[in-house]
């Protein structure tokens, strides 16, 4: 397997089984300076902050396809008003997530209603010990809470050439955590679209636009479900 084959969000399909247990390689992309905001809709709806990585941030996808935009515009089709907030960074680790976390929150012109969390794919990727990814993660979660802001977590999982040792102190880390801040958990994001390259970029890692839509179809109904207990827990 090629090494160029590791991305910063690498599901554990792509991942031969051959592979050694060298370190993998740092992430492909860069990571950008700032978040750009997904929805163009403006009104009192309210707002869902994505608050992630490549995954959300729409990675090498035109505006308004990746996964915050078409999760905005697949729930309102489906009748629930609601505004979804790119603030996803390419490249980012928890580290720097939870070093701009404050900034981020401070900076929103309407309080989130909810707050989904998607990290720790490039923590994984540079190796990074699980430990450092589920406190940083905590961290996160404990300044949700702290400020009254529900929350939801998608997960990630281990490349197992990383070892038996180190999949087994990362992999449980988002169910501990949901469990911990009682967060609604989608296990695996990557899950509907990993072993389908028709539904990836050319990197074979990261969805491509048809890939986005899979994963807002697989994970809509969870998200609405969080959003309408969010509301109701505010009232």
């Amino acid at each position: 397997m090629r090494a160029r084959a590791f991305l910063p969000l690498v599901s554990v399909a792509l991942l031969a089984s051959g592979c050694s247990g060298q370190k993998a390689p740092e992430p492909l992309e860069r990571r950008s300076d700032a978040p750009q905001a997904s929805s163009s809709v403006v009104d009192d709806a309210p707002v869902i902050l994505a608050f992630g990585d490549s995954l959300y941030a729409g990675y090498q996808l035109d505006q308004g396809q990746g996964y915050p935009p078409r999760l905005e515009a697949a729930m309102r089709a489906g009748g629930i008003k609601v505004r979804v907030v790119n603030a996803g960074v390419s490249g980012d680790t928890t580290a720097a997530a939870l070093g701009r976390l404050a900034f981020t929150l401070d900076n929103q012109p309407v309080k989130p209603a909810l707050v989904m969390v998607g990290l720790g794919g490039n923590d994984m990727l540079r190796g990074l010990p699980p430990a450092q990814t589920r406190a940083n993660l905590d961290a996160i979660l404990a300044e949700l809470k702290k400020r009254g802001i529900p929350a939801m977590l998608t997960g990630m999982l281990a490349a197992p050439n990383l070892g038996a040792e180190y999949v087994a102190a990362f992999n449980p880390i988002w169910p501990s955590l949901a469990k911990k801040y009682d967060v609604p958990l989608v296990p695996f994001f990557l899950q509907p679209i990993f072993d389908k390259p028709a539904l990836q970029l050319p990197d074979h890692m990261h969805p491509n636009a048809q890939g986005v839509d899979v994963l807002v179809a697989a994970t809509e109904p969870q998200v609405a479900r969080a959003l309408a207990q969010a509301l109701k827990t505010a009232r």
